[in-house]
């Protein structure tokens, strides 16, 4: 029954939210290194922030009961598709109760990137989740780069990726010359 309550807390607060002007746009954020997370993806494998350190990050607080979640997803398995040999990962963490409705989604929605299911530690290290969706881009150093809360402007955010991998990958040819 408590986590019946807290779901209808989340939901509230994340409606309310969303009436909030300028929500879903990407927020420019403090440098902030992105806190690491040891999970088990609902395929069994492990699941850490830090195996993916060297390439730019989408990682995405979401729910398969979750409306705008349902949108952004299809994108980002096309962004995941699209951007992958760049050194783009996508990484989800469903704040559903149970792994079955995620598997199903998963599957459903043939998403080709890590799911976990989130814990409260995790997204306690995040900030709190308030509100559904939740994405953060994250640097090839591990550094939080935009917040997105809400219903996300996709086509924005998906700029907001070009310009981190093409700066990242400017950076990167520099190094090595």
């Amino acid at each position: 029954m408590i986590r019946v309550h807290s779901i209808l807390s989340v939901l509230c607060v994340g409606l309310l939210l969303a009436l909030i002007p300028g929500r879903g746009k990407g927020q420019e954020k403090p440098a902030r290194h992105a806190p690491n997370f040891a999970l088990t993806a609902i395929d069994g494998k492990p699941l850490h922030l830090s195996d993916y350190t060297g390439k730019v990050v989408l990682l995405d607080f979401w729910a398969t009961w979750c409306v705008p979640c349902q949108t952004e997803v299809p994108r980002f398995v096309s962004f995941q598709k699209h951007y992958e040999r760049r050194g783009f990962q996508v990484v989800g963490i469903s704040l559903d109760d149970t792994p079955e409705p995620v598997r199903k989604f998963y599957a459903r929605y043939k998403m080709n990137y890590p799911v976990a299911l989130g814990t409260a530690k995790v997204a306690n290290s995040y900030g709190g989740v308030l509100g559904l969706p939740l994405t953060y881009l994250i640097a090839r150093d591990g550094t939080i780069v935009k917040q997105y809360d809400g219903s996300a402007d996709l086509d924005e955010m998906e700029k907001d990726i070009g310009r981190l991998l093409e700066a990242s990958a400017k950076l990167v040819s520099q190094r090595q010359e």
